[in-house]
């Protein structure tokens, strides 16, 4: 199962009843930050989960509301005792940011290493799962995030038989390797049937609607987007700062075809996005309020 937790969905500034923008996914024993404005870890603590399995921080961007949390979280980790390496995701300059505000974090117990963003899509293999990042549009460098799941097909007996594979192999090629011996290779597709449905969840915000978010958010489970006003009135000023409307975000969600649609990253401007949400549910049903705090359960489809 995938564990899903919207941190903190507010941009721009720390509301006493909104923290800052922040995502959090779990899944097989690793959990995956994305963006730590201010209050990430307040997020993490509210809802219980633990910091030292922080595998990997994606960031969207540099802006401050996105990323002013994560000198504090570093001096966290450090404190829980970790030294297993933590990966660092982002747009071109990460290393030189990072260590900008690790002025004020400057020894840590555990190593940290930068993946650092330069092509418009790229792909991350993080072992049991993949994360994709692909460039938006905002006034800054800025990328979406796809946290993809595959999951192989069933190990089919008669496939292996039929392929005539001593059965000391199977167990084996099931978890995905491949076995080469003097007579021939066996690989896992000798022994699975079709690919299985996985999971997909997809981020992104402060940007302007671009085709690569539908193509990336195409029938994901879960899809949060930025919706940071609700007023049709706000349209210019969205426009102007790259920034995104509701009804911007529901229209992409109707287009991939998503699950389900959460919004954040709300303006300071907008405190009341409850009365936003009929007119957007009209573009997209499956449309939902995100909240700090916000929490999903994704489980892979029973065949």
């Amino acid at each position: 199962m995938l564990e899903l937790c919207l941190l903190g969905c507010g941009g721009m500034m720390p509301l006493p009843y909104r923290r800052l923008t922040s995502f959090m996914a779990r899944y097989n024993g690793s959990s995956i930050l994305i963006d730590c404005g201010e209050g990430t870890q307040i997020g993490i603590k509210h809802h219980g989960w633990s910091f030292k399995p922080i595998d990997v921080i994606c960031f969207t961007h540099f802006h401050a509301d996105h990323i002013s949390g994560l000198p504090g979280l570093l001096l966290t980790l450090g404190n829980c005792d970790r030294t297993e390496p933590l990966l660092l995701v982002g747009p071109r300059g990460l290393e030189r940011v990072v260590n900008s505000l690790r002025v004020i974090a400057p020894d840590l117990p555990f190593p940290i290493h930068f993946h650092e963003l330069t092509e418009k899509e790229e792909s991350i293999d993080m072992g049991d799962y993949r994360i994709e990042a692909f460039r938006v549009n905002h006034n800054v460098v800025c990328y979406g995030y796809a946290l993809c799941i595959d999951r192989a097909g069933r190990f089919d007996v008669d496939r292996a038989r039929a392929n005539e594979i001593p059965m000391k192999y199977w167990s084996r090629l099931q978890k995905g390797e491949t076995i080469e011996t003097p007579e021939m290779t066996y690989t896992s597709d000798m022994v699975l049937g079709p690919a299985r449905k996985g999971l997909k969840c997809v981020y992104t915000t402060d940007t302007r609607p671009t085709p690569l978010i539908a193509e990336y958010a195409k029938e994901a489970d879960l899809f949060v987007c930025e919706g940071m006003y609700g007023d049709p009135a706000k349209k210019a000023k969205a426009t102007e700062n790259k920034h995104m409307m509701m009804s911007e975000a529901a229209q992409i969600a109707e287009k991939a075809q998503v699950k389900q649609l959460w919004l954040t990253h709300y303006s300071p401007s907008l405190a009341h996005p409850e009365e936003y949400l009929e007119e957007t549910r009209k573009i997209f049903a499956g449309t939902e309020l995100g909240k700090d705090g916000k929490s999903l359960v994704l489980q892979f489809e029973e065949e």
